[in-house]
Formats: structure tokens, C-alpha cells, sequence
């Protein structure tokens, strides 16, 4: 689910980018793109997959 966030998250990025879209002083191409790198993390450590290593 994380990695789905995340591609979301960069084509926003990379739409906002391109058409050179200002949406105020938080949302920008950075706060996407690190929000982005965090999805991948979180769904790198296995969070959010819907399985865990230590259920018996």
C-alpha cells in the first residue's frame, strides 16, 4: 500500500514540476518527493503489507 502511496506521491511531484505549479509554502516538489522516500521506507520495512515476521 506504501508503494502505491509513494508512486503517487512522485507523479505529483514530477506533474508539478513540469508544469512549474506552485500550491503555497508546504506543498512543493520536495515535501512530495521526501513524502514519497518515506512511503518507500515504510513499505521497504514491511509496513503496511499486511503480514508480520514475528505472528506465530
Amino acid at each position: 500500500m506504501f508503494a502505491l502511496i509513494a508512486a503517487l506521491l512522485f507523479v505529483l511531484a514530477l506533474v508539478f514540476e513540469i508544469a512549474d505549479v506552485a500550491v503555497g509554502g508546504v506543498v512543493t516538489v520536495a515535501t512530495l518527493g521526501t513524502a514519497g522516500l518515506l512511503c518507500v521506507a515504510l513499505h521497504l520495512m514491511g509496513i503496511g503489507a499486511g503480514w508480520s515476521p514475528l505472528k506465530k
